[in-house]
């Protein structure tokens, strides 16, 4: 099955920017999405943002619009999560999931398969 790679993160001060990349084994079918998510320590998970990969429809969580924006290159399988003003509420480790598009994109009981992960912290 298709693998996912998370890379770019690391620590920012407050009102930085970090460009995060999720890099596919494969190529991700396109009536799935690919979605970004954020667990900070004694947190439930949260969903950052998602993208359609039939449409490139987006969906971002409320504590990060107009922040946070995802692209994505086909030829490359790889999605971007492009995080501005970063913010330390921002730290966490940040996942990236894809799974069928069935709705709920920002919810991770969607998603079936996981990357392992990179550790964003930013420093006030």
């Amino acid at each position: 099955q298709v693998q996912l790679v998370e890379s770019g993160g690391g620590s920012v001060q407050a009102g930085g920017s970090l460009r995060l990349s999720c890099e596919a084994s494969e190529t991700i079918g396109f009536r799935n999405n690919l979605g970004w998510f954020r667990q900070a320590p004694g947190k439930e998970r949260e969903g950052v943002g998602a993208i359609y990969l039939g449409s490139d429809s987006t969906w971002y969580g409320d504590s990060v619009k107009g922040r946070f924006t995802i692209s994505r290159d086909i030829a490359k399988n790889t999605v971007y999560l492009q995080m501005n003003s970063l913010k330390p509420e921002d730290t966490g480790m940040y996942y990236c999931a894809t799974g069928p598009f069935v709705g709920a994109p920002l919810s991770s009981s969607a998603y079936n398969i996981w990357g392992q992960g990179t550790q964003v912290t930013v420093s006030s």
